[in-house]
């Protein structure tokens, strides 16, 4: 087998969009080594298309700042790495963090886009450019699989996802989470936070679609300890809410066991769609539904924004003012989602 590195640090989701280039890797014949941050280790680690999961512990290092355990730390890191001879080291991250270890991990080819931030393009010795495309597309997924392509490899057609297993513990976990679940109703999860702000839906647009679906299923709330308030405020505590009860392994059961997951564009919307079980609607505000949204079965997945002039926009601080301001995060109108979700609950309804 060649040995081949990819750096993909971080964050979540587009730790996930890197795994179907990993799976089309492993398919021809190459060992991947993956080096990734505390963000995604636990998706790459175990993953059955990753031969070695390195972690990079980029969030310890910023909070602990320099000395000399953290610096030997990394000469550690790096010497394994270079111990392993890689023949070929890829860079989807591209950026500075990330050409660091591009640069110094011996790999006899190292490969990365002609752009880049941070003059990331520099940690390589071999570099491409990818064809031309139109502002936001194609989808990340497939800006990645441009890699595959580039050295010529089969199947970047296809699209394939893997996770770790789960293991029996995290099934009990969730089965002891869910106890109180009314299991005759299809179970909707909403996860209604993510980390940038103007990806946030209005918090009043999701009390609407709660009180719209509420009879018609069983809601259950995920997110981290920080989203409690906003949780309490849609549901108004009147369903199971997980916020800070669950790590990625967990929500990785919890979305195989849902029959719709409603996010906006977050590591959660992209967790479910991997798990390739539930019904995914994905809401967008500031950023791209083509770059970033699930796609594949029109029917099962929904990447839906307001459609305002200034959608897209991608950028965290609104370019607008006055009235016009961050319109996009009241937009799409809550009807638009619960005529979706009504009717993928009476698809459901009639499969059973």
């Amino acid at each position: 087998m060649k040995k081949i590195m990819l750096v993909r640090l971080s964050s979540l989701g587009d730790i996930i969009f890197n795994i179907p280039l990993c799976n089309v890797l492993k398919e021809n014949g190459y060992e991947v080594t993956w080096l990734v941050s505390e963000k995604g280790i636990d998706i790459v680690k175990d993953n059955p298309c990753v031969h070695r999961a390195v972690l990079i512990p980029l969030k310890r290092w910023k909070q602990e700042g320099f000395s000399f355990k953290n610096f030997f730390e990394f000469l550690k890191i790096l010497k394994s790495l270079r111990d392993e001879h890689f023949d070929i080291a890829i860079d989807t991250h591209m950026m500075f963090k990330s050409m660091i270890w591009m640069k110094l991990c011996g790999a006899k080819r190292r490969i990365c886009y002609t752009y880049g931030r941070e003059f990331s393009q520099f940690g390589g010795n071999e570099r491409f450019t990818p064809p031309p495309h139109q502002p936001f597309q194609p989808h990340a997924v497939f800006e990645h699989m441009q890699y595959a392509n580039y050295l010529g490899l089969k199947g970047t057609d296809k699209v394939k996802f893997t996770l770790p297993p789960t293991s029996n513990d995290t099934k009990v976990k969730i089965d002891k989470l869910l106890e109180n679940l009314d299991t005759s109703k299809p179970l909707v999860c909403i996860c209604p936070a993510t980390t940038w702000r103007l990806k946030h839906w209005n918090k009043d647009n999701w009390k609407i679609l709660v009180e719209a679906i509420k009879d018609k299923c069983s809601l259950v709330f995920s997110g981290t300890e920080a989203d409690k308030e906003l949780i309490s405020y849609i549901g108004g505590d009147n369903f199971i809410n997980l916020a800070g009860k669950t790590n990625i392994k967990d929500l990785i059961e919890l979305f195989s066991r849902s029959d719709i997951v409603i996010a906006p564009d977050s590591g959660s919307a992209h967790l479910a769609r991997a798990t390739e079980i539930p019904a995914v609607i994905s809401i967008f505000c500031c950023t791209p539904p083509t770059r970033y949204g699930p796609f594949g079965d029109d029917k099962k997945y929904f990447a839906i924004n307001g459609e305002l002039k200034c959608q897209p926009c991608h950028t965290r601080k609104c370019p607008l003012t006055g009235y016009d301001a961050e319109q996009c995060v009241n937009n799409p109108k809550p009807d638009k989602i619960i005529n979706i979700v009504n009717n993928l609950l009476q698809n459901n309804q009639d499969s059973v």
